[in-house]
C-alpha cells in the first residue's frame, strides 16, 4: 500500500518492532529521530513496541501487504523473533537491523555497527545480502547459533539488571562462576558423512564468527548454506580456564578437546535432557534435528 503526504508525494511504509528493555534501553530515546530520517526520505515508518503475545499482530502486519520492510530494533532474542515471524509466512521483504542489545551477535557478523545513524543510513542506502537461515525440527529458526552444554544457558540467566550495567562482560562473568560445576553429556552428532560420539560439555552451531559475544570463534560465514559446529570434549577442570581464554583470544580451533563439523543438516541427541539457546533465548531439548536455509533472508548491510 502507497501512502500520499499533503504535497501528494508517494511514501512507502516499513515497520520498526522494537524492544525498549535491550542493551541499555537508550532505543527509546531515538525513536523520533529515526522516524524523522524516514520520514525526510518519503518513507512512513510504524513503530511496534514488542510485548507479550504480539507475535499474532505483528504477523498480521506484515503479511497484509502495506510494509515495504521491516526493522528490528533489539538484541539477538529480537531478531530472532521477527526472522520467525518472516519465515514462517513466506515473507521475502528485506529485514533491517538497529542493534540494541547486549551482544548483537548477528549485526557483528554482518559487520553492522551499534551508531544508531550509521544504521538509518545502510537502510535508507538500501543495499542488501541474502543470509543463511539455521531451523531446528523444521519449526524453530535461528540467525546466529544454536547451542546446548555449559555456559549455553549465561544468556538467559544471567541477570538483567546485569547486563545492563556490564554488557557482553556480565556473560564472562556468569560463565566463570558456572566453570566449578560444569557436567560432561554423551552426545551423538550426525551428519551424511559422519557420526560424532563422545562426552562433551558443550557445542554450538555458527553461522558466523561471533556468538554470546565472542569474536572469530570460527573461520565461519554467513552466506555458504553451511553450519559450522564446535564441540568442547570432556576434559579436566584445571584445563578449563585455558579453553576459556583460547575463547577469548580467538584460539579455539586449536585446542586439543576442541572438534569442528561442517555440515549443511544434522541430527543431535544426548543422554540428558539437553536444553538448547537459538540466538541466545531458551529453546526446545534434545534430540533435534537441525537444517541450514541457504540464503533465506534478505538483510540490509553496508
Amino acid at each position: 500500500m502507497l501512502l500520499q503526504d499533503k504535497e501528494g508525494m508517494i511514501m512507502d511504509k516499513a515497520l520498526l518492532v522494537y524492544n525498549p528493555f535491550s542493551g541499555d534501553r537508550g532505543i527509546v530515546q531515538k525513536l523520533d529521530y529515526i522516524i524523522e530520517r524516514f520520514q525526510q526520505e518519503n518513507i512512513l515508518l510504524q513503530p511496534y513496541r514488542i510485548m507479550e503475545g504480539c507475535e499474532k499482530n505483528i504477523s498480521s502486519l506484515l503479511t497484509d501487504g502495506s510494509y515495504k520492510f521491516v526493522i528490528s530494533s533489539g538484541g539477538d532474542g529480537t531478531l530472532n523473533f521477527i526472522c520467525n515471524i518472516l519465515m514462517k509466512n513466506n515473507l521475502s521483504m528485506p529485514m533491517g537491523i538497529i542493534p540494541s542489545g547486549t551482544c548483537n551477535d548477528f549485526a557483528s557478523i554482518l559487520d553492522i555497527p551499534t551508531s544508531v545513524e550509521e544504521c538509518v543510513n545502510i537502510i535508507l542506502n538500501g543495499r542488501t545480502v541474502d543470509v543463511d537461515v539455521g531451523v531446528v525440527d523444521e519449526k524453530t529458526y535461528f540467525l546466529s547459533s544454536c547451542a546446548g552444554g555449559v555456559f549455553v544457558d549465561v544468556s538467559f540467566s544471567t541477570d538483567g539488571e546485569l547486563k545492563k550495567n556490564l554488557g557482553a562482560l556480565a556473560y564472562y562473568l556468569k560463565a566463570l562462576s558456572e566453570m566449578a560445576t560444569m557436567k560432561p553429556f554423551r552426545v551423538t552428532i550426525e551428519t551424511e558423512k559422519e557420526v560424532f560420539e563422545d562426552d562433551i560439555l558443550l557445542f554450538c552451531i555458527l553461522n558466523g564468527k561471533q556468538a554470546g559475544g565472542f569474536h572469530n570463534l570460527m573461520d565461519a560465514v554467513y552466506d555458504d548454506g553451511l553450519m559450522d559446529i564446535v564441540v568442547i570434549k570432556d576434559c579436566r577442570k584445571i584445563e578449563l580456564p585455558a579453553i576459556f581464554y583460547k575463547v577469548i583470544s580467538n584460539e579455539l580451533q586449536n585446542d586439543k578437546n576442541v572438534v569442528t563439523i561442517r555440515t549443511d543438516r544434522c541430527a543431535i541427541k544426548s543422554s540428558k535432557e539437553i536444553i538448547l539457546s537459538i540466538d541466545g533465548e531458551k529453546g526446545p531439548t534434545l534430540p533435534v534435528e537441525v537444517r541450514f536455509i541457504n540464503k533465506a533472508l534478505k538483510v540490509f548491510v553496508a
